[in-house]
């Protein structure tokens, strides 16, 4: 049974080839392709719209040596949305509850930021691991403990993502087992562990999209404090 429970986390195989790829490219296929119409489409000005929206609220802090990564950040973004929302379905995988995909995402855009701070300033970059005003004896603690901080950043933002994607799919899948077990025992407690299914679910659907968003802004605060 508990191995049940995570069987939905294993990587598809078909004939013994593993279809993670699949599984992350298949989202991409959904969004609608621009055209050259002047006049475009619900779906896709509903689209534009929403991109557009996130892309003000990422780069706003941002000056103009950071705008360069708005293209990087909202695709991540999408691409995290989406896989998040799809990986809702029934009888789907979710590559965001892999902790390697996560931190094969985090660590390269957190090491990017990192050398572009000290590229191009490093003695800002390097000044946040010391505040000011510090005591003189408390300075190598107080190095040892920023570079610890610094250092544990891309592990936090990969772990984050796996935890509440994770957890939150064995929430519904425990509780969906309990309301088919309680159906034909007590159908009136079945009814109302279906409605906390109910909602559970609509709370899992925003977990999605937060955990997406933060993860993105995350990164863009990292951003922010090397360039």
């Amino acid at each position: 049974m508990n191995l049940s429970f995570f069987d939905q986390f294993a990587s598809p195989c078909l004939l013994g080839i593993p279809l993670i790829l699949l599984s992350i490219l298949f989202p991409a296929l959904l969004f609608p392709s621009p055209t050259n119409r002047w006049v475009t489409n619900r779906l896709s000005t509903l689209q534009l719209w929403l991109i557009s929206l996130t892309t003000k609220q990422l780069m706003m802090p941002l000056n103009k040596k950071g705008h360069k990564w708005a293209l990087t950040l909202t695709s991540l973004m999408m691409f995290l949305l989406t896989i998040n929302l799809l990986g809702l379905l029934p009888y789907t995988f979710t590559p965001t509850t892999q902790l390697s995909m996560n931190m094969a995402l985090a660590f390269p855009l957190w090491l990017a930021t990192l050398l572009m701070g000290m590229r191009y300033q490093p003695t800002t970059s390097l000044g946040h691991l010391l505040p000011e005003g510090t005591p003189t004896p408390l300075i190598p603690a107080l190095i040892l403990i920023e570079t610890i901080s610094l250092l544990i950043r891309p592990l936090a933002l990969g772990v984050r993502l796996t935890a509440n994607l994770t957890a939150g799919h064995l929430l519904i899948q425990l509780i969906s087992t309990a309301t088919i077990a309680l159906l034909p025992i007590l159908p009136s407690v079945s009814i109302l562990t279906a409605s906390v299914l109910l909602l559970l679910t609509i709370l899992e659907v925003a977990v999605a999209m937060i955990q997406a968003y933060v993860f993105v802004l995350l990164l863009s605060l990292y951003l922010q404090e090397n360039i």
